[in-house]
């Protein structure tokens, strides 16, 4: 299995660095969500497996791309600056610091925010979302403010992501032993469409142990976050299918099973129990999530099962029609479950 786990690996990564131009979902060469995903899941997979060239070939994709980086200035665009702790750290270039604590204070002191304080949801596209919050905004942006408050020591960065984490939970979460939905409008006090969207409950359940990891040292995590997070956890173990996949919409087994989200959810739950957020239990159905998505990997390194950008959408039906086609978040988070099992 190990073998099969890391040959599996090494032809996703040949495959996410290739010539993709052009293709939006693959297209790894600008300064967006989606390369942006792909490149944290390449540093993760390069760092925890001692792979240098992976490692150089994140490095140099920032020295090929960061003249980009300031073109427009939005909360959806942030996710590859949560390379750059790692990146300081390596080579002490003090760029990679000046330009992590400068976007920082513009997330923490000039962008966009609801009535409640939580970031809305900007994006690099022609569409406004006002006063939406976006499970999405917790992976694409906090996580790069806990990284850099671990780095720096800096409380006031580590109160942010905390705060932060937070109202997502609470704005996104109905109940605390309960899914999450993809959003919540602040101006209208709903859910909008009131969707169990596998991928927004991916990107909270991955992104959270991490975040309290990097900052517990820093600022005191309230007991409420491990409650939120537990309850999320179980509801999310209870509708895994039996083949260790979950469908494009959680609660709503006539609806296609998607693999990005799955991986990541598991992925999620390995690292929740290294947290302290989680039991052991929650082993077993990530093993299982293994199982079912090793067989998707191609021999080329294509994910199969990815569905397409997807907004919050009108309908269950609507969600149940994004196109599925390769990506980079589809890679990432794939590369990001089979990282933690080679690890460990």
């Amino acid at each position: 299995m190990e073998e099969k786990i890391k040959d599996a690996l090494g032809s996703m990564y040949k495959y996410m660095t290739n010539d993709h131009q052009g293709k939006w979902g693959m297209d790894i060469h600008h300064w967006d969500w989606v390369p942006g995903v792909g490149i944290v899941s390449l540093m993760d997979y390069g760092e925890k497996t001692a792979q240098e060239e992976v490692i150089g070939y994140v490095q140099t994709w920032v020295e090929q791309n960061k003249h980009k980086a300031d073109g427009q200035k939005v909360i959806n665009s942030m996710a590859p600056f949560a390379v750059f702790p790692s990146l300081y750290r390596r080579s002490g270039q003090e760029w990679f610091l000046a330009k992590s604590q400068e976007i920082a204070n513009w997330m923490v002191n000039e962008a966009p925010r609801t009535r409640e304080r939580a970031f809305e949801h900007t994006v690099t596209e022609n569409a406004e979302f006002r006063e939406q919050v976006w499970a999405d905004t917790v992976f694409m942006a906090v996580l790069f403010l806990a990284r850099l408050a671990e780095l720096t020591g800096d409380k006031q960065l580590a109160e942010e992501a905390l705060e932060q984490t937070m109202v997502h939970l609470q704005l996104l979460q109905h109940t605390p032993d309960g899914l999450l939905y993809h959003g919540w409008n602040c101006e209208a006090g709903d859910h909008m469409s009131a969707v169990h969207w596998a991928r927004a409950n991916a990107w909270i359940v991955l992104a959270v142990p991490e975040i309290v990891t990097a900052i517990s040292h820093l600022v005191a995590v309230p007991a409420e976050l491990a409650t939120r997070y537990q309850g999320l956890a179980g509801s999310l173990q209870a509708c895994q299918a039996a083949d260790g996949l979950w469908h494009t919409v959680l609660d709503r087994t006539d609806t296609y099973k998607e693999t990005s989200a799955s991986a990541g959810i598991a992925c999620g739950f390995i690292r929740g129990i290294r947290a302290g957020l989680l039991d052991s239990s929650f082993q077993q159905p990530a093993e299982r999530t293994l199982s079912g998505v090793l067989p998707l990997i191609g021999l080329s390194g294509e994910v199969a099962g990815v569905s397409g950008g997807t907004p919050i959408m009108p309908s269950i039906e609507a969600y149940n029609n994004i196109p599925i086609y390769p990506t980079l978040y589809g890679q990432g988070l794939t590369m990001q479950l089979l990282t933690e099992f080679i690890k460990h």
